[in-house]
This record gives structure tokens, sequence and C-alpha cells, in this order.
């Protein structure tokens, strides 16, 4: 059996609603799964059966009643829809509806999960924490992280800081307030991330940030410092880029 979002793209490529990208994916996965392509075939009869709904012959007792209440009508008077032929009209009418309610149920499944999807992706966003960084004297040097508190993934851009001498790294620090329940140094700030940058003084990486992100209004600033590589730790450089919280 198909998971739930499986046949919700099977619905969604059926009614031709998926992007072209997801169409693309969706028919490699079309030729590769037997599974999937008789859902798409189910699928496709249930959408031409709501449109055209097959005609369905009465049982025969019941045709031969029709037939004995037809014959008993004179000729030439008009001809009423008796009793015996709502029976079969309404079973038509009821498997035609089911059909179309069968449809109308995959594509409203369909566009709920879509409208999921675009809240998802925009609660992702609001979730984050942007920090800028800003050089304390009038350099154009600067820095943003954007932080996933959830899993505490984050996003470090760099621009136009100077070269580094040799010997020597760029440190990220996330600098917390005194008592915090945290693991600090003598500066009640935490090692983020060791960096170096390119030729124009840029870099742009992925990095994980502390816990301390988790919880509101520990985190006092975010600075950038440069110590020595060889023991980036000891946090003995002044603060180049900083944002205080």
């Amino acid at each position: 059996m198909l998971s739930e979002q499986l046949q919700l793209l099977v619905a969604g490529y059926v009614l031709g609603d998926l992007s072209s990208e997801e169409a693309e994916e969706f028919e490699q996965l079309l030729a590769t799964n037997s599974a999937i392509a008789q859902e798409v075939a189910q699928m496709q009869q249930v959408l031409e059966i709501s449109y055209a709904p097959p005609e369905v012959s009465p049982p025969s007792h019941l045709r031969s009643a029709i037939m004995e209440a037809h014959q008993a009508i004179p000729r030439n008077s008009p001809r009423p829809v008796t009793k015996l032929a709502r029976p079969f009209l309404s079973v038509w009418k009821i498997g035609a509806a089911a059909a179309v309610l069968m449809v109308a149920l995959g594509i409203s499944n369909y566009h709920l999960w879509r409208s999921l999807q675009v809240i998802q992706a925009q609660s992702r966003q609001d979730e984050f924490l942007t920090y800028s960084l800003r050089a304390k004297n009038a350099s154009l040097s600067s820095a943003t992280v954007a932080v996933n508190p959830n899993n505490l993934e984050a996003t470090l851009n760099v621009e136009n800081l100077p070269p580094l001498p040799l010997g020597k790294v760029y440190v990220l620090w996330t600098v917390l307030k005194p008592g915090a329940p945290f693991t600090t140094d003598k500066k009640n700030a935490i090692l983020t991330e060791v960096f170096k940058v390119d030729a124009k003084g840029n870099v742009s990486k992925q990095i994980t940030v502390p816990k301390a992100y988790r919880t509101e209004d520990v985190v006092t600033a975010i600075a950038v410092t440069m110590e020595d590589s060889a023991a980036p730790a000891e946090h003995a450089g002044a603060p180049i880029l900083i944002v205080r919280l």
C-alpha cells in the first residue's frame, strides 16, 4: 500500500497540479514502481467515471417488471416514470455521486497537503533567528548568522574581513549573560566556530551553534575575534565584528 504522501502525489499528478519539477521526479518513480502505476490508473479511472459514469443494466427481475408496466400503458398515453424504475435511478445516482466524492476527497486532501507544505515552509522561515554583526570601526566588514534554534544549525556569512596573518584564525563567539546555566570561558563566551576567509575576506558555511540559542534572553552578544590558530579558545583578541542583543 502506498504511503499517504505518495497517494497525494498520485492525485496531484492525475489532476495536473504538480510543478514541472515534481512531475518529472514523479514520472521517474512511475517508470520503476508498478504499485504507483496501478494507483495512477485507478485514480484516472475514478476521474473518468465521475465525468461519464458507465451504463448499468438492471437485474432481470427488475427489467421484466419494467417491461410489464410499460406494456400495460396505452400507446397514446404519456409515459410516466414508474415507481419500479426509481430505485434503479437512485442506485445509478448514488454510484456516480460516490465516484465524484472519491475524486473530490482526493482533490481536497491534495490541496490541504499543498497548503500544509506552504505553511510549514513559512513557519520554518519564521523560526530562524538572524543576527547582523558589524565592525566597531568604519570598515565595510560584516557578518550575518542565521540560526534555526530547533536543530541548532546555522548559516554564517562573512564579508570583507582583512586577510589573516600567518598563524591566525577568526573565531565566532556566543556571549552569554553572567550566571547562565552553560559552560563558558572567563569572558562568559562559548567558542562557536573557527574559520578562515578567502582572498576577498569572505566565507559562507554551515555551522552548529550552542544550545543557549534555545533559551530566551540568555545570549547577550555575538562576536568575531582574531586568535592564534594554535590556541583559538584563549579568547585573547578584541572583537572585530559584534552585535549586542
